[in-house]
């Protein structure tokens, strides 16, 4: 199981918080250290669908100018950009087996992950 975020996110914080009180063991991934590659979000948006992997409510989504949002149409051009900035896409990300969860729900948690 790994767990992909960014540190300072409150969101993978309550994630990481919960998966270590319930003693699930997990491989910790930062973007800021190693962003994902083209392969792994192309993988997650097959799982969960590119609308779901983009964060559109965070700050980041909000520097962009309009231009930069009008452009993302589509998967490639949402992927493109979220290579290109890893905080745009929505945290955390957990990968387990063949299964992708994106973002934090203690209760979607605790039927996925719980032993």
């Amino acid at each position: 199981m790994r767990l992909y975020g960014i540190s300072n996110c409150d969101t993978v914080k309550q994630a990481r918080a919960w998966l270590d009180a319930e003693g699930v063991r997990y491989e910790w991934v930062d973007w800021r250290k190693t962003p994902p590659s083209i392969a792994s979000l192309e993988r997650w948006s097959a799982c969960v669908g590119w609308g779901t992997l983009l964060n559109r409510r965070g700050t980041t989504w909000r520097a962009l100018d309009d231009a930069e949002r009008t452009r993302v149409t589509d998967a490639p051009s949402a992927l493109a950009l979220m290579r290109a900035r890893p905080t745009l896409i929505r945290r955390p990300v957990v990968e387990i087996d063949d299964d992708v969860v994106v973002g934090f729900d203690a209760g979607e948690y605790a039927r996925r992950f719980a032993r």
